[in-house]
């Protein structure tokens, strides 16, 4: 028997989930299900498809895109959506699968299955997005814009994570198994949320692209990037900028050069985060599926998606009660957002944007001295 709630008013916390794959390692990861609120009634105008739960004391819903929709654009009407249904709604996450951007060379070791969440550093809100700016000449692209950053709650829970993974181990790997003993379904050979196996973790050259089949098995290996192995297949945690887009990058080229153009500082690629910063109060949570290059495949999808899962119950699990009731909500957040920007029109070096809450992609853009 699952729970029913009173009304929506004591759900406090948003997940969005772009695609089936995510929304099911999400449900499947829940302490508790919960039916919908006895007083839901949800408006005409809010088309998104919602799942309710509970994990660590914190009432959850969860929103999916629709079917066949991806993008900053889709990402942004819902979030839009939710936060007015939902005017209670303290804190999001966006959690889900992204493309990795490995450079072993300089240390960035993102490998299949680990997991990339959004950090701000002195440059950017954590999320940045890629197509959004002007061509200028000789190639040039030169980016617009500043994405908000996370809620300040979300943000002092990852600085206590990380300490404390420095001396101890995550919960990540005992959350997956429990969740494969707890949905047998899941570990059926076609929707396998396990580990796919290290061998088929294969990075390659720039230069080298797919040849043939779903699997890498007919690419040279000669083009192989040599990686030291790890000691366990448990997956690593990485934090940095995310880039965001409207375009499925599956060219290394590209990502290359997406990579260059911004300092060489992304670990992940993806393509609904930067429709959500600014009318969105959340943290990116991306599990690594391919690495974004002609040898993407759909194999890790699934474990990906349970890994970015976990590490979002792992870390609601250390989101204090109290400090989430003191937290403003999302309908609070967006209002003081869109008065920073009006206030600062006039100082701004980005004058020409609107703030916009999700109409259309990268209008919703507010800058900051």
């Amino acid at each position: 028997m699952t729970t029913c709630l009173e009304n929506s008013d004591l759900y406090t916390v948003a997940w969005i989930a772009a695609l089936g794959i995510e929304q099911a390692a999400a449900l499947a990861l829940l302490d508790d299900h919960h039916s919908p609120p006895k007083s839901f009634i949800q408006p005409s105008s809010d088309t998104n498809s919602y799942e309710w739960g509970e994990v660590s004391g914190h009432n959850i819903v969860i929103a999916s895109l629709p079917a066949g929709s991806y993008g900053n654009t889709s990402a942004a009407t819902t979030a839009s959506a939710l936060i007015h249904t939902f005017p209670h709604i303290r804190i999001g996450l966006l959690v889900g699968i992204g493309g990795g951007i490995a450079r072993p060379d300089l240390g960035q070791d993102v490998r299949l299955g680990d997991i990339v969440v959004s950090q701000p550093d002195w440059t950017s809100g954590g999320v940045i997005q890629y197509d959004f700016g002007k061509a200028k000449s000789n190639g040039v692209w030169e980016r617009k814009g500043y994405l908000d950053k996370p809620p300040m709650v979300l943000l002092n829970v990852l600085t206590r994570l990380r300490a404390r993974h420095e001396i101890s181990p995550s919960k990540i790997p005992a959350l997956l198994q429990a969740m494969l003993e707890a949905n047998p379904r899941i570990r059926r050979q076609k929707t396998d949320y396990r580990h796919q196996g290290s061998e088929t973790d294969r990075l390659f050259k720039s230069q080298h692209d797919h040849f043939g089949g779903i699997s890498c098995n007919m690419c040279n290996s000669a083009w192989e990037i040599k990686r030291q192995g790890r000691e366990s297949t448990e997956p690593e945690l990485h934090y940095g900028i995310i880039a965001s887009g409207n375009r499925l990058i599956k060219d290394a080229a590209t990502r290359d050069k997406l990579s260059e153009d911004t300092g060489h500082r992304c670990l992940c690629i993806e393509m609904e985060a930067a429709g959500l910063m600014d009318c969105f109060p959340c943290l990116v949570i991306r599990g690594i599926c391919d690495y974004a290059d002609s040898h993407k495949n759909d194999r890790w999808q699934r474990y990906a998606a349970a890994t970015a899962a976990a590490f979002a119950v792992e870390l609601l699990g250390d989101v204090p009660t109290a400090d989430l009731k003191r937290t403003r909500t999302a309908i609070e957040a967006l209002q003081g957002c869109k008065y920073r920007s009006n206030l600062k029109m006039n100082q701004s070096p980005y004058t020409n944007y609107q703030y916009n809450t999700g109409a259309k992609s990268g209008s919703n853009r507010v800058s900051y001295d």
